[in-house]
């Protein structure tokens, strides 16, 4: 049985999950994604019609069929690009999700309840700022070491910091697991960064971009690439190119989760569709 620091092999095949649903509330791709394996839920986001620049988000909240269980909004949030899913001890859910946007991109992160139909907005919520001065703010949590970690960017560079959940819900970021450089995400820096997952001491990178037939042609599979990071030293441990769901249209990589049971699984998140009528589809490596 795998255990919280085991590996996935980014070599393995990926298998396809999800397959192109069409039951997120908003038209637009999704941004990110995460489990709450307890409640079997799986929570989805994305930038709300014209919505960027104001940093406007959608939360879907799903069973593991694809099917919507419901919606809600965030008002001034950011961009999406990470979120998470923490689980009290009676098995109820925290959504963290960045917050406090400035030009799209959230300055912190936040904790909140589910509740089906609501808007919130940063009035709303209590917001943390673990890493002062930061900008871009994108948290995702792994619950099998009870750690959370924050995509930040200091001085417009890229940055990971990690912690213990239970320090940084009591607001205590003076000792963190870990604080490393993004790197390794794609061969190509100029390429955009899609998402990220925490599982142990490892950190998982998504890189790439939609279909485009002069620079990206689908004949090629995609520039899809994922990676993985050993958080303690920094060290890029693996990096391959995924032709997951290379036969979906449009194809954009959007999103990384890891799913522990019953098997470790890493999901990666896809968009196709044309605009206006987005489709997602979650494929997997274990």
């Amino acid at each position: 049985m795998n255990t919280v620091d085991e590996r996935v092999d980014l070599a393995t095949p990926s298998e396809r999950w999800l397959h192109r649903i069409a039951t997120l509330h908003e038209p637009t791709v999704p941004q990110s994604f995460a489990f709450d394996e307890v409640n079997r839920h799986l929570y989805v986001l994305q930038v709300t019609r014209g919505g960027a620049e104001a940093g406007d988000l959608c939360l879907n909240r799903l069973d593991y069929k694809g099917r919507a269980l419901g919606h809600m909004h965030l008002r001034g949030f950011g961009h999406g690009v990470g979120m998470g899913v923490q689980n009290d001890s009676d098995g109820t859910a925290w959504i963290w999700t960045e917050a406090d946007a400035l030009h799209g991109y959230g300055r912190g992160v936040t904790r909140f309840h589910f509740v089906n139909g609501a808007t919130r907005t940063a009035a709303d919520v209590k917001i943390r700022y673990p890493v002062e001065g930061s900008k871009n703010n994108q948290p995702t949590v792994c619950m099998a070491s009870r750690r959370i970690a924050v995509r930040h960017r200091l001085d417009n560079v890229p940055r990971y910091r990690v912690w213990d959940l239970d320090a940084f819900v009591a607001r205590d970021y003076a000792d963190p697991v870990a604080d490393l450089a993004q790197t390794g995400a794609h061969p190509d820096p100029g390429v955009p960064f899609q998402g990220y997952a925490l599982s142990g001491d490892h950190l998982y990178q998504l890189a790439g971009t939609a279909y485009d037939d002069d620079t990206n042609p689908p004949a090629r599979h995609g520039n899809a690439y994922l990676s993985c990071l050993h958080i303690r030293t920094g060290e890029l441990l693996q990096q391959r190119r995924t032709e997951a769901g290379h036969s979906l249209d449009f194809r954009e990589p959007e999103g990384l989760a890891v799913r522990r049971s019953p098997t470790p699984w890493l999901c990666i998140g896809f968009a196709s569709g044309e605009p206006g009528a987005r489709r997602f589809s979650v494929y997997y490596k274990q």
